[in-house]
């Protein structure tokens, strides 16, 4: 597969393209997201981490996880892959990153909901410890 070019160098390309069908064959690797599962999966071998431990401190079943794992459950519940990203420890931005590539919007601090959960990001809080804030503060838990 051919290496995917970043957001500038296909602007650019897409503005010296005479029609669209040309720029989109040519560039149709390049465009679109890596699916979930191997966002995921490059993110585990980067951390050092397992599936199984990562299931076990995100608090989920292990089947809905595994499924987010393998592909399988291409579109999980934001929640859900919320509980993912912290347990694998991810920070603010590696959050953000894989919440934009994968189609989901970005936590927004502006929103209560969203601001907790990013407090939590940012100190290094468990599911747990970020479940409990939510629950003090009147938000939905992460699950």
């Amino acid at each position: 597969m051919a290496n995917k070019k970043d957001t500038s160098r296909l602007l650019s390309e897409l503005e010296r393209f005479g029609d669209f069908k040309s720029f989109y064959m040519e560039n149709a690797q390049s465009v679109g997201a890596a699916p979930l599962s191997d966002s995921l999966a490059r993110l585990l071998e980067a951390k050092g981490l397992t599936k199984a431990e990562v299931i076990e401190r995100a608090e989920l079943s292990e089947i809905y996880a595994y499924q987010i794992f393998s592909g399988v459950r291409k579109n999980p519940q934001l929640k859900k892959l919320l509980c993912l990203t912290v347990a694998m420890g991810l920070d603010y931005k590696e959050t953000q990153d894989l919440l934009k590539s994968s189609g989901f919007p970005q936590l927004y601090v502006k929103r209560p909901f969203d601001c907790v959960v990013a407090y939590g990001i940012c100190h290094g809080f468990s599911v747990s410890q970020i479940n409990e804030l939510l629950f003090e503060y009147g938000e939905e838990t992460l699950g």
